[in-house]
């Protein structure tokens, strides 16, 4: 039966002569669901009008060249010697890490200028982030990749998987972890404890370093079972930075609470 298992077709459709990948059909629909949400909550919690659609214009950008300078510097061995392939984003090869320095990096100073809180918005966008964080990872099921090690095929089905999750981690005659499922899954997870969290009234920046640390602590688990971890020496580098920052972040919520900087809540509806 094996053999007559086919991966499915990473192109979703073309625009005449250009192929348009489901990779980066559903990383953008997670990017418009999040910012739908992330709007709609914006607009409840009284920022001015059009605040995430003008940061998006800066952050998305940034966040994709982020992410892919981040994926190339730690597998500068191939690129250095196929410059050619440094811009295929769509074949995959983007790190979540490098996209949320970049982003997070463009909203505090675009916060700056605009004269908003940067933590008031952070929390704002906290669930949406997740939640492109976890639909996103379909675009690595639909290119095999973000897998962990061998398993047999009864393995995942134990796991109750439908047959288009296990036939899609038959690769190259092995069947493989869907380490991109249990991230995607934890991620869901996360995304609906942020919702019900925004009914608890947190301290303002407390959403947004829950989201840190929630993330984190899963990427961290997942990432020990992945086989295509970008490495410096021996240290994985997901799990090294998950590390640090579940430690700063923990570190700024104590610091805020004991400095008298987390005064304000969420559901305040003052913008600085």
């Amino acid at each position: 039966m094996n053999e007559t298992i086919q991966p499915l077709n990473p192109i979703a459709f073309h625009l005449g002569p250009i192929p348009v990948h489901w990779y980066g059909v559903i990383i953008g629909s997670g990017l418009a669901l999040g910012l739908y949400i992330a709007i709609r909550e914006g607009n409840r919690r009284k920022l001015p009008q059009d605040t995430f659609a003008d940061l998006m214009l800066w952050a998305i950008p940034i966040a994709i060249i982020c992410a892919r300078i981040y994926y190339v510097m730690f597998e500068w061995d191939y690129y250095s010697q196929h410059p050619a392939d440094i811009p295929k984003i769509w074949g995959g090869g983007i790190a979540i890490h490098g996209a949320l320095i970049g982003s997070v990096l463009t909203a505090y100073f675009f916060t700056k200028k605009r004269g908003i809180s940067f933590w008031k918005l952070a929390d704002i966008a906290a669930p949406s982030i997740i939640l492109g964080q976890a639909i996103g990872r379909w675009g690595n099921f639909m290119n095999q990749e973000a897998h962990g090690g061998e398993v047999s095929r009864t393995f995942l089905e134990n796991l109750h998987l439908p047959d288009f999750i296990i036939n899609q981690m038959y690769i190259n005659g092995v069947y493989y972890q869907p380490t991109f499922l249990y991230e995607s899954v934890w991620d869901f997870v996360g995304f609906i404890l942020l919702m019900l969290l925004r009914r608890v009234n947190l301290r303002r920046g407390e959403m947004f370093l829950s989201y840190v640390i929630w993330y984190s602590v899963g990427r961290f688990f997942v990432e020990g079972m992945r086989t295509d971890s970008l490495m410096l020496g021996s240290l994985r580098m997901a799990q090294t930075i998950s590390i640090a920052l579940i430690i700063v972040a923990v570190m700024i919520l104590i610091y805020r609470r004991k400095k008298g900087l987390a005064e304000a809540r969420y559901l305040d509806e003052s913008n600085t």
